[in-house]
């Protein structure tokens, strides 16, 4: 009987510390790697196989609040080996007693994949990278402390060039469909990217207020606030908040209406009338920044934005009319950003980029509304004014010859369009321009501009002429399309414009890849150019559904698209190589 009543009572503590003798072993690692050997000069799909132990659970990498320890797997820099792209699968939600919400949780078998980058530096042999996975295992019932597992990734690698073999590719399959979609704002980036973009926006409102229709509202700015208050005040700080949100929200109902109406934006550049006149507006402007002429607010809105409308809703009211105000003549600037939340369709990211460079550009304008009223006087202005003006002239002169050299046929002429430019820029303001003649430091530094701006000229134009040939692209044609169906050849379908400005940086720095030029040669590589409309394009976008460019189709062997490999918006070296090894892997295994 005691016997009998010891073994109770030893199951019993078993069963009850069972969870706290086995935590050590709650998560092991597995790691599954998409070739036998890695070539050099590449980056290739790996997968991390996480075996969660019963009943244990671990959080999501995104767990914030209550306590909730993230899931993160990270690693250790490495010469010539890098792991990138780390990305876990759609977690699961689940409530437990102990959270007031639905957590993100992990439990079972988890296929997390990554890439791994091989730099060209990389020598030949067995190399290792380590790295780390740290957790906190969780029960329905109670926790565990925090663990971390020791990952050890080791790799054979070869030189470039060298053939490999495929290996578990149907797992590699698996783990792409079961991967997230993307979340929260399309095109941003979480974390340090995402930040980085906002702070550039914000950047680049702020030097829209170099612009020539902001400058009459500075006037108007001084007018409406100079007579309010001679000191600063919280008072006048909030007149000064509502004045830069409502010339916030002008600018952000354009990205909203942006986001809205879909389609291409920027489509309307591809007739030559419109780049022509385009091109003739920016360079009229930059020429009345040289003292041909000066361009005026119509009396009528003038009228309106200098109105005095009492109290903050008075206040609001002007930083909306000062918006519309400004918004013709800050359109030639904030076109390829409008064609990008066009393209993505998202009403939020619409909003929320306009709202962010509006911000820029109105800082300045709302600490004049704050402080005008204590000003005695504006700083004296001088001739490195005048100089900064006709500088910004040269500038909108530039604009105008990328947006007309579209319309140039030989590739060296729109070079030497832009390299002229630069050149004409820098003999006049570096030697020509008489302002601040007097100054000796001043006469010195633009001399300094000016040669710099000859001999960016003359490096563009030699650097650019002298590229390497990039990917060889052929003319869309839909019967080439049907026949690499009928002949089972895999294809790429890259949709371009020479307006585009991702475009363009894609085709320099992605498309004359040495390794995509390479992998492009295992198939078909055709382009769709929007430069210029042509009569059969508007079928062919609405066919494969594209929104805007960059966008960059993958066909199969079958002739139907591959739509988790589709391109969307500028992507980097090795996320592109990524995909169009994917691309290739499967139709390999495929034939």
């Amino acid at each position: 009987m005691k016997s009998l009543i010891r073994i109770i009572l030893l199951a019993t503590v078993i069963s009850l510390f069972h969870p706290f003798l086995t935590f050590a072993s709650t998560v092991q690692v597995e790691i599954l790697h998409s070739r036998d050997k890695y070539p050099a000069e590449g980056s290739y799909p790996i997968l991390f196989r996480l075996k969660i132990s019963k009943p244990w659970y671990i959080h999501g990498t995104r767990s914030e609040g209550e306590g909730l320890i993230p899931t993160l797997l990270s690693f250790q820099e490495s010469p010539g080996l890098e792991v990138e792209e780390v990305k876990f699968p759609e977690p699961e939600k689940k409530k437990f007693p102990y959270t007031s919400k639905p957590i993100e949780i992990y439990s079972g078998i988890v296929l997390v994949r990554a890439t791994l980058a091989v730099l060209g530096t990389v020598p030949s042999g067995r190399q290792v990278i380590k790295g780390n996975l740290s957790y906190q295992a969780c029960s329905p019932t109670l926790c565990l402390p925090p663990e971390n597992v020791s990952v050890h990734l080791s790799a054979d690698i070869v030189p470039h060039g060298i053939p490999t073999d495929a290996l578990n590719q149907e797992l590699f399959l698996s783990a792409q469909r079961e991967m997230p979609h993307e979340k929260g704002l399309p095109g941003m980036r979480s974390g340090a990217g995402f930040l980085l973009t906002l702070f550039g926006l914000f950047l680049w409102g702020l030097a829209l207020n170099l612009t020539p229709c902001v400058y009459p509202l500075i006037p108007i700015t001084v007018s409406y606030f100079g007579g309010r208050s001679q000191k600063v005040s919280a008072n006048t700080i909030m007149h000064g908040m509502l004045y830069i949100l409502g010339l916030a929200l002008t600018n952000s109902v354009l990205g909203l209406t942006a986001a809205l109406s879909g389609g291409m934006l920027g489509a309307v550049l591809q007739q030559p009338l419109v780049l022509i006149f385009v091109a003739g507006v920016m360079t009229a402007l930059g020429l009345s920044f040289f003292g041909f002429w000066e361009f005026r607010i119509p009396i009528a809105l003038t009228k309106i934005a200098s109105k005095t409308y009492g109290g903050y809703i008075g206040t609001f009211f002007m930083g909306l009319t000062l918006g519309i105000v400004a918004a013709p003549c800050l359109g030639p600037f904030i076109l390829a950003l409008l064609t990008y939340v066009g393209q993505k369709g998202d009403p939020f990211l619409g909003f929320f980029y306009f709202f962010i460079l509006s911000l820029g550009l109105g800082l300045p304008l709302s600490f004049l509304a704050i402080f005008s009223g204590a000003l005695d006087k504006l700083p004296r202005s001088g001739d490195w004014l005048l100089w900064v003006r006709k500088f910004m002239g040269w500038v909108l002169v530039g604009m105008a010859a990328y947006m007309i050299s579209p319309l140039i046929p030989h590739h060296l002429g729109k070079l030497g369009l832009l390299a002229a430019v630069a050149a004409s820029a820098g003999i006049h303001l570096g030697f020509l321009d008489r302002s601040g003649i007097g100054l000796r430091r001043f006469s010195n530094l633009k001399k300094l501009v000016g040669i710099c701006l000859i001999g960016g000229g003359v490096v563009y134009l030699i650097s650019s002429a002298s590229e390497r040939e990039g990917i060889k692209w052929i003319p869309y044609d839909q019967d080439i399309i049907a026949a690499a169906a009928k002949e089972k050849k895999p294809l790429i379908l890259d949709f371009y414009a020479d307006w585009c400005p991702p475009c363009v940086t894609m085709e320099k720095r992605i498309f004359k890849d040495p390794e995509v030029v390479r992998l492009s040669q295992n198939l078909i590589a055709m382009r769709l150019d929007l430069t210029r409309h042509q009569s059969f394009q508007d079928e062919v976008l609405k066919q494969y559904g594209v929104r805007g460019v960059p966008t960059v189709i993958f066909l199969d062997r079958k002739g139907e698209e591959e739509k988790d490999l589709r391109v969307e918006t500028y992507v980097g070296r090795f996320e592109f190589l990524d995909r169009l090894r994917k691309h290739l892997e499967r139709s390999a295994t495929e034939r």
